[in-house]
């Protein structure tokens, strides 16, 4: 070589100095080797490119460990990786010794993942006496038990049979790897294939319905429980004439036939093919014979999950009903989801059944308990709440015969010599008119309802309730009628998907309110789908409520919506109660309403001026006639104009208020009075039966800062004459007393 020739190509270079280039590439799980490095560990002398299992099947294990963690020790160093390595051939001897030289690359920002690029070379034996590597930290007998820990692990946290198959693919076994691997199931007196690695898509359909009588190697080893192992393919010829032809065209070298033993019986047999001649040493035969053991454990794991999980379907199928018929005017939606432990099956459930008057009932409930007792009590329950609405019976009637049914199928039942299981359940029960939009709620321990009204507000509907289900034979169930207005939405739901993530049923509702607002209700699936994305989705986790550490909670909900008619704008929201003589504790519910009805009025004062005006006139009516108030207050928008409340009591008295003029100290008489300082339109409308009084606010406009504030205006300027129109100054809170 003369100077200013240009140099020659590198691979030439190599070769000419007896050295090979080798890539291994973690990412990918390959080693490629030049075809001076294939023929340095002892392969034809062309490019190849094996997988890590056959490259680790061509040196020493205990080399291949070493230089394994040296590797990663450079990638974290940033230094060269240089080690010393046995090359075996397919009897296990050492034919020579390399050494390699390489500089690890990190492949982006994980560190696990590396490309090493590297040399290998020939070099002579030492001396008798000196290091024929860089010292070892174990032997052959140490790497075969790191193997099979890693191998058991994996195995033991595979929790499906596709899983197992694919960790027992993936295991690179120390010092020889199998090229291909399959495992049969035993069916009655055929052998199937569960799975296979290694073999092109089809292949197996020769084997997939065989009979055990069969001379294959697979169904001798179901047949008798022993292991067969082929090191040559003269001798599968030989022991397996008739199976031979099958074999053949996969132009494997040797093989091993495992059994498959689970509590003394054999469930199936595994295959492992190998692409060179193995000769099944002990050790090798001890190892394949463990890692046989452990995946039998872990394929009956599998099965037993995968039963589970066929038989949770099927039981929870069972006893879920399906949404239907067709609604006239309205659409329903329900979902139920499962905490996923144990069977997952537990005592919340949900119905829709239709009723001998044309109306529809919608029912939700939760058995005490998370197990199989729980959702065999729930199928009981859910039938007999079934039984008693078809037969026609009111809403307090069903819940009424619903608990004295649970209570003689639970502690009425009991032996009474020994312990009562008493279960108690919680249960909502709402008779839906699809027609006029009444709702008729009777409820047994069960969280209230919600509506969505039309404009998106989601109000919490109180409702009178009694006892749990099954707690005492006896007790009553009071009816709460609601109405469900055009475009509105109810939602009636078990507490699991209030509680579900720790929370408790404030900041539990806060959650799922947000939810329902934010949500379109056009569609109720996708509503549904969103409510419990809330609650088991990704955002869920950095939602977590106060009460961390509670148990979770099976989830049940229902969605029904009435359709929205043309006559009826969409922007209106309204709320309607009752406050019966009896329960004057109402009041505040009904003032919380109120509140949550003008949740976005703009002017605070008028939202005080509402809530006070209806706590006023709901109280004349409970202290001076003997009847019940109708409460109804409507939010809506004109074609023009601003937003109005209209709020407007009702009762069956027919003595008309009257102003009066109380004295300084009197206590009531004030009523007309408020009316008038606080309301811009008011009035009292005679009724065939009985009155109702009314009074309107209109919101005024956000406020615009201005640098001074505006003088107040004269209240004398902002009055009305007469009682059907009032002025609209404040004034300050009188006690009650007749209006």
């Amino acid at each position: 070589m003369r100077t200013g020739d240009p140099l020659p190509p590198v691979e030439d270079v190599l070769s000419a100095l007896a050295t090979g280039l080798w890539r291994w590439d973690n990412r990918t799980g390959t080693v490629t080797f030049d075809a001076e490095a294939a023929r340095l560990v002892g392969l034809p002398a062309r490019h190849t490119t094996l997988s890590e299992s056959g490259a680790r099947a061509r040196f020493h294990p205990v080399d291949w460990n070493e230089i394994d963690g040296i590797i990663r020790l450079a990638v974290a160093e940033g230094t060269l990786a240089e080690a010393r390595l046995r090359i075996m051939d397919d009897r296990g001897r050492v034919v020579r010794t390399v050494r390699s030289r390489s500089k690890p690359v990190v492949a982006g920002d994980a560190p696990d993942l590396f490309e090493v690029i590297g040399t290998l070379q020939e070099v002579a034996e030492p001396p008798p006496g000196a290091s024929a590597r860089t010292p070892v930290t174990g032997d052959w007998r140490r790497s075969r038990e790191a193997f099979l820990l890693d191998a058991g692990r994996a195995l033991a946290e595979a929790d499906s049979t596709a899983e197992v198959l694919r960790v027992a693919a993936g295991l690179s076994m120390p010092g020889f790897s199998p090229d291909g691997l399959a495992v049969f199931g035993v069916a009655g007196d055929r052998l199937t294939v569960i799975g296979h690695h290694g073999h092109q898509p089809g292949s197996e359909g020769p084997f997939t319905d065989m009979d055990l009588a069969t001379d294959y190697p697979a169904a001798e080893v179901c047949r008798t429980g022993r292991a067969v192992y082929l090191s040559a393919p003269e001798e599968y010829r030989r022991r397996y004439p008739a199976a031979w032809p099958l074999a053949a065209r996969f132009n494997r070298q040797s093989w091993a036939f495992l059994p498959l033993v689970v509590a003394g019986r054999t469930i199936g047999a595994w295959m492992a093919g190998f692409a060179y001649r193995v000769t099944f040493t002990p050790d090798e035969r001890s190892v394949l014979t463990t890692v046989a053991r452990m995946l039998a454990q872990a394929l009956s794991r599998a099965g037993v999950t995968e039963s589970e999980r066929a038989l949770t379907d099927g039981l929870q199928k069972s006893m879920l009903p399906t949404i239907g018929p067709e609604i006239p005017g309205m659409t329903i939606a329900a979902r139920y989801v499962p905490t996923g432990g144990g069977l997952q099956v537990g005592g919340d459930w949900y119905d829709m059944i239709p009723l001998p008057s044309g109306r529809i009932a919608l029912v939700i409930g939760d058995v005490q308990g998370h197990d199989v007792q729980a959702a065999g009590l729930m199928g009981q329950l859910r039938i007999a709440l079934r039984a008693y609405a078809s037969e026609g019976h009111r809403p307090d009637a069903v819940l009424s015969r619903a608990s004295r049914f649970l209570y003689g199928i639970t502690a009425g039942a009991a032996d009474p010599a020994g312990p009562a299981d008493q279960r108690f359940a919680t249960c909502l029960y709402v008779e839906a008119d699809p027609v006029t939009g009444t709702l008729e709620v009777a409820r047994a321990g069960h969280p209230d309802p919600a509506i969505r009204t039309a404009d998106g507000t989601v109000m919490m509907r109180p409702t009178a309730g009694g006892l749990p289900l099954g707690i005492d034979p006896d007790a009553d169930y009071p009816t709460t009628p609601l109405a469900l207005e055009p475009s509105e939405t109810l939602l009636i739901c078990t507490d699991g998907l209030i509680e579900t993530g720790g929370h408790d049923l404030d900041s539990g509702w806060s959650r799922i309110r947000t939810t329902l607002e934010t949500v379109p209700a056009d569609n109720l699936e996708e509503l549904a789908d969103a409510l419990v994305q809330a609650v088991h989705g990704p955002s869920s986790h950095h939602t977590t409520g106060p009460l961390a550490d509670r148990r979770e909670d099976d989830i049940a909900l229902l969605l029904l919506r009435r359709a929205t008619e043309s006559r009826v704008p969409v922007t209106a929201r309204r709320t309607a109660m009752t406050v019966a003589q009896a329960e004057p504790e109402r009041i505040a519910v009904a003032r919380q309403q109120l509140r949550e009805l003008l949740h976005d009025w703009t002017d605070e004062d008028q939202v005080d001026s509402a809530v006070l005006m209806v706590s006023e006139m709901v109280t004349n009516v409970l202290v001076h006639t003997d009847g019940d108030a109708l409460l109804v207050a409507e939010v809506g928008r004109g074609c023009e104009g601003p937003r109005r409340l209209r709020v407007e009591v009702a009762d069956a008295s027919d003595d008309l208020p009257h102003k009066r003029r109380p004295g300084e100290l009197a206590s009531s008489g004030r009523g007309l009075v408020l009316m008038e300082l606080l309301a811009q339109k008011w009035g009292v409308d005679p009724r065939g039966e009985g009155k109702s009084i009314w009074f309107e606010l209109y919101e005024p406009p956000a406020p615009v800062r201005d640098p001074a504030p505006a003088p107040d205006p004269d209240p004398a300027d902002r009055g009305g004459p007469g009682v059907a129109q009032s002025a609209v100054s404040r004034g300050t809170a009188g006690s009650g007393g007749p209006l």
